[in-house]
């Protein structure tokens, strides 16, 4: 199933002196998941498209850490 957000487990060593990091999440870009870019997509306007780095909205992929509250879009 599609999702952007995920999560890996690495191997926690018993010597490690380091508090170990037991889960650690990533992002994946959106287009990973679109085999071609279809015609007609929605866009952004120009200056949005600045703030946003993409043009096209189903492009748009703001990184939030695992535990930051998503905020609004990049008109916000």
């Amino acid at each position: 199933m599609y999702t952007h957000k995920k999560a890996y487990y690495p191997y926690v060593s018993p010597y490690d002196p380091c508090p170990p990091i037991k889960v650690k999440h990533y992002s994946t870009p959106p287009h990973l998941y679109m085999g071609f870019q279809p015609p007609n997509l929605p866009q952004f306007s120009p200056m949005d498209a600045l703030r946003a780095g993409t043009l096209w909205k189903a492009f748009y992929d703001p990184y939030y850490g695992p535990y930051e509250k998503p905020k609004g879009g990049p008109s916000s």
